[in-house]
């Protein structure tokens, strides 16, 4: 059996995610306010990034460690960029990595070659490989390929299949069939709701990605937030 690549996250832990789809000034309004925790990460949302390109990932790893310094605190921010990588495994992880992205995300429907590039290139600049296996209906038969396993796994359901077929449900069964076969962290996103954050823990998720509660800035947000974190522990 092959091993996960040593990742930046504790495994012990459970995190919450935050990914980033609106513009920059959101992102900026809401890092500004967030709570202080070892739990936050912070991801550069596809649509983001395609809108200000790796700035987008720069940004928000700057305000982030800025807030972070505002309470004198020690804490690393974990910043992921979204990219979606097809193909370029080797590439667009160098991009990543240079503008201070923690983590970078594959599709684990890319070529075999592709992800096993990118993992090893993940690897060898010092950033986690995350593969998101959304639209894969297997994705430990994409894993038993890999030469060597990504530190994470996300499972998603996308905004799309959310919104157009109502019977597509979060992939949270996976989340054990992968565990038994792998020593691997698993991120679920596709949820936005407390109920659906507290399942994908109670399931043995490790870390729960939301994006609607923080499309936007609003008074609201940062109570949202809070929840989440609250539900996670």
């Amino acid at each position: 059996m092959h091993s996960a690549a040593k990742s930046k996250l504790n495994k012990r832990k459970r995190y919450l995610q935050l990914a980033f789809n609106s513009t920059l000034e959101d992102a900026q309004n809401i890092i500004a306010d967030l709570p202080l925790s070892d739990r936050i990460i912070l991801e550069a949302g596809t649509p983001l990034v395609k809108r200000y390109g790796m700035n987008a990932v720069s940004k928000i790893a700057y305000w982030y460690q800025n807030r972070i310094n505002s309470f004198g605190a020690a804490i690393v921010p974990y910043i992921v960029a979204d990219l979606k990588t097809m193909d370029r495994g080797r590439a667009e992880v160098e991009m990543a990595q240079a503008a201070g992205a923690t983590a970078v995300v594959a599709l684990g429907s890319a070529p075999v070659e592709t992800l096993n590039a990118f993992i090893e290139n993940c690897e060898s600049v010092g950033v986690d490989a995350m593969i998101d296996m959304m639209n894969v209906e297997y994705p430990v038969s994409i894993l038993a390929k890999l030469k060597k396993l990504p530190p994470v796994v996300i499972l998603h359901r996308g905004v799309d299949e959310e919104q157009f077929n109502r019977e597509k449900q979060i992939p949270w069964h996976e989340i054990q069939r992968i565990k038994g076969a792998y020593d691997i962290m698993i991120s679920i996103a596709g949820g936005d709701t407390i109920r659906e954050v507290q399942r994908s823990i109670f399931n043995s998720a490790d870390i729960v990605v939301v994006w609607k509660s923080v499309f936007s800035s609003s008074d609201e947000t940062i109570g949202l937030i809070e929840g989440f974190l609250k539900a996670i522990k």
